[in-house]
């Protein structure tokens, strides 16, 4: 029988190498985990050398790695996750290598998410760690290192998405493959299809919990991808009826009009008081409603638009007169243009 190899010994300039080696700012960021979890194995040997124990990466008691989640479950972190760089510069170079076991434990267990991304302070290329939900992480057990990295490229898109090209140009995999991808991850409701207003031939994907932007959407003037001109009309029709008959015609604010749609229902979505305001811009550009006075507190104030005529009381045969550009001319709307005040008809 050969003899046995000798266990590793913890203290030596060889083992501190390789655990930092094992976390370092440029590990690999391929699919695959084997890289961090030869780390673990190596780094389980070097913990457990010394024959005292410690609570170990995978005990929720270890207080390192409760203060590993915590700085990951911060809000600021929510999404695209912490950069390496801050992750060293928070914990340290003592902590900061005994994260090795504790992220090869999360990453196993599909609670870690590790993505490249453009730092906002160097403009380098940067490892993000992100943290998932037991949820997110139940759904993405079972998944092999492709589906993750295309999980991995959507969830970077945020609620804008990403064309399917882009997937494919990111990450390098074959339309067939990705085709497969695109279903399992649906299944899984990890991801959606989304179609932009502005492109409807084209799919996009986001992650399946996330609202689109409505610069994708549309908002609520687009239902099903087409504007719709039939809801548009009736808003605009009710923002004139209250301009016309609350507070007898004397001016109603924005916020007045939005509280009224709210109370009798017209919208079937809830609009804010921007998208109240884009309505009333309409109508003040048709010149049906134009504004006067303000409130109190400073909001504009809207009435019906005074009717305007340009018809007069001369004939064309007056036009021919030598003082024909000097003579008192009164409108249909009471505008007077009184004599020697040069003016023109056309």
């Amino acid at each position: 029988m050969p003899p046995k190899r000798p266990p590793t010994v913890a203290s030596g300039g060889a083992a501190t190498k390789r655990k930092r080696t094992a976390i370092s700012p440029v590990m690999s960021m391929t699919p695959s985990t084997n890289t961090i979890g030869a780390s673990t194995s190596s780094t389980s040997a070097t913990n457990g050398g010394g024959g005292g124990g410690g609570d170990g990466a995978n005990s929720s008691n270890n207080p390192l790695r409760s203060e590993f989640l915590q700085l990951l479950s911060a809000p600021q972190y929510k999404g695209r996750g912490i950069a390496n760089s801050a992750l060293k510069s928070h914990f340290g170079d003592t902590k900061y290598p005994q994260l090795v076991p504790i992220i090869n434990e999360l990453t196993r267990a599909s609670r870690l998410n590790m993505s490249k991304g453009i730092s906002t302070t160097t403009g380098e290329s940067e490892v993000y760690f992100s943290l998932l939900s037991v949820v997110e992480a139940t759904k993405m057990q079972g998944l092999d290192a492709h589906s993750k990295l295309v999980y991995q490229v959507i969830e970077s898109a945020g609620n804008k998405g990403i064309w399917t090209v882009d997937i494919r140009v990111q990450t390098n995999i074959p339309q067939a493959t990705l085709t497969k991808i695109f279903k399992q991850l649906e299944t899984r409701k990890l991801i959606k299809p989304i179609k932009a207003v502005t492109a409807k031939t084209k799919k996009l994907y986001m992650l399946y919990d996330l609202v689109p932007a409505k610069e994708i959407t549309g908002g609520p003037w687009y239902t099903e991808g087409e504007f719709d001109h039939e809801f548009i009309a009736e808003l605009r029709n009710f923002i004139i009826l209250c301009v016309r008959r609350m507070n007898r015609g004397n001016g109603v604010s924005i916020k007045q009009i939005s509280d009224k749609m709210i109370q009798a229902g017209v919208s079937r979505v809830q609009l804010s008081l921007v998208e109240v305001r884009q309505l009333v811009q309409t109508l003040l550009h048709d010149y049906v409603i134009e504004e006067r006075g303000v409130t109190e507190s400073g909001d504009a104030l809207f009435v019906p638009a005074k009717k305007i005529t340009t018809m007069c009381e001369f004939g064309w045969w007056d036009v021919l007169c030598k003082d024909f550009h000097f003579r008192g001319i009164r409108f249909e709307d009471d505008v007077y243009l009184t004599a020697h005040e040069p003016h023109h008809h056309s």
